[in-house]
């Protein structure tokens, strides 16, 4: 009688890890925290920058993974901006999604 108790438990942990458990396509509590502070960095790097224009790119993060997205006015913005998010710690690769206006 004291087994199905215990089972229980059991089933109710292992269900409970399972759920804290990241997946290709979503990420844990602390990823999400990691990649919105490397967000947060990019960001802040553009604007500390006068060749980049921070209002008009867009920065996601997504395990380490960093998407720049927008219009830029010139080649050497798009690139500028490419190079900042690289030295950010944490990023593990640029996607560099920006245009030419």
């Amino acid at each position: 009688m004291r087994t199905l108790p215990r089972l229980t438990l059991v089933f109710a942990l292992v269900t409970a890890l399972a759920a804290c458990a990241g997946s290709p396509t979503r990420e844990s509590t602390g990823q999400y925290i990691d990649d919105s502070a490397i967000t947060t960095k990019v960001k802040s790097a553009f604007v500390k920058d006068k060749t980049v224009s921070a209002l008009n790119i867009g920065v996601d993060t997504f395990k380490g993974e960093v998407q720049l997205s927008g219009f830029a006015d010139t080649r050497q913005e798009i690139q500028r901006a490419g190079e900042l998010a690289r030295d950010v710690p944490g990023v593990r690769s640029v996607k560099n999604d920006i245009r030419l206006k």
